[in-house]
């Protein structure tokens, strides 16, 4: 498990998404890595965030293309978690699961197949450095190429049992911003128009518009306005998120969104929403569980696949058209905390399944 030193080596530079520098670091090694493999390197070269990094292969004209897809930054400051050690069982460290680990498993499983005599072509790696923050750049890059490729596979961290992930909610973040008008709570209370009052029926309607049974979810999750205990409250902001797992949700509780912003529940305020979709739903398709019954025949094991709350850029591929599955990097848990880690020998199992499913590709120029 040699590869487990170059594991140690990205967890231990501090990656964190608004730390350039140690990001473009992590970005090097992997660039030294691919290069050695005869991946030619396209940086995407950026001002205040890590560069991202597109690797590609020879390609076989008229054939299918696979991209592999990952991310270098993490959530943790510097000096907050940069530790990386093992038992064993388990590593431990910043990105050891998310996702650190998962793109030296995608690294060690081409680097296999070289060890095969085996040409690598047709498949591409795209690594980005925004994801944890929502890929607010990246996204953009993401969907440009995904017209090129026919299959992605994306390398977050597996299931308990390794299920891959064949479907991820749709995520947006929004802002309704309210103006009243202050007035002196005591001598001119009828004078005043009340924001957080109109923040307060506000809040209550857009909660309504969670579907559970729907797997529909709208969450406040801050509010800020007024002056204080003897003002009308001028201003209000209702900072709130909506997950969902079907494009027909996600239109419902827009358009809900936008009537509950339209109408005044207190006389004399008015409101404006702002924010939008990060990033849209990854459904599970016909496709994708085509796919997963390929992959076990290829492979001739019982892959086990799962739809999870959280979002990743399969997010992104899915919703251009690119037959997606994520869930390929190693298992792990307490990723974002600071006893993240992830299964040794998880490792050893998702090399050989990429290994096995990248020589057939390759062979075949389809799965």
């Amino acid at each position: 498990m040699t590869y487990l030193n170059d594991l140690k080596s990205v967890v231990e530079i501090n990656s964190y998404t608004k730390n350039k520098p140690g990001v473009d670091r992590v970005g090097e090694l992997f660039d030294k890595w691919f290069k050695e493999l005869g991946f030619h390197v396209e940086v995407h070269e950026r001002e205040l965030i890590g560069s991202h990094r597109h690797y590609t292969s020879k390609y076989s004209k008229n054939t299918k293309r696979l991209l592999l897809l990952g991310h270098l930054d993490t959530v943790f400051p510097p000096e907050k978690f940069e530790i990386y050690h093992e038992d064993t069982e388990w590593v431990y460290g910043p990105g050891v699961c998310d996702m650190k680990g998962g793109n030296i498993v995608a690294l060690q499983a081409l680097r296999e197949i070289k060890n095969q005599n085996i040409e690598i072509q047709n498949i591409d790696i795209l690594l980005v450095s925004d994801e944890e923050t929502g890929s607010d750049d990246s996204k953009f890059l993401t969907s440009k190429i995904a017209k090129n490729y026919d299959y992605c596979f994306v390398y977050e961290a597996a299931g308990v049992e390794l299920e891959v992930v064949t479907g991820r909610k749709g995520v947006g973040t929004f802002f309704i911003d309210i103006e009243g008008k202050a007035a002196h709570a005591g001598n001119c209370y009828s004078d005043g128009h009340d924001a957080n009052l109109e923040a307060s029926y506000k809040l209550q309607e857009l909660v309504k518009l969670t579907d559970l049974s729907k797997g529909t979810t709208v969450n406040v999750g801050k509010i800020e306005g007024g002056i204080g205990a003897n003002t009308i409250s001028p201003h209000a902001q209702l900072t709130f998120e909506i997950r969902y797992k079907v494009t027909q949700e996600r239109d419902r509780v827009l358009s809900a969104i936008e009537a509950i912003v339209q109408h005044s529940y207190v006389n004399g305020t008015t409101s404006k929403l702002r924010g939008a979709i990060q990033r849209d739903v990854m459904q599970t398709s016909e496709r994708s569980l085509e796919l997963v019954e390929r992959i076990q025949k290829i492979t001739n094991t019982a892959l086990k696949y799962e739809e999870r709350g959280g979002v990743s850029d399969a997010n992104t591929m899915s919703s251009c058209g690119v037959v997606t599955l994520d869930g390929f990097g190693p298992y792990g848990d307490g990723d974002h905390t600071l006893k993240e880690r992830a299964n040794k020998e998880s490792f050893k199992s998702r090399i050989e399944l990429s290994r096995a499913l990248f020589a057939y590709f390759i062979e075949k120029s389809d799965f």
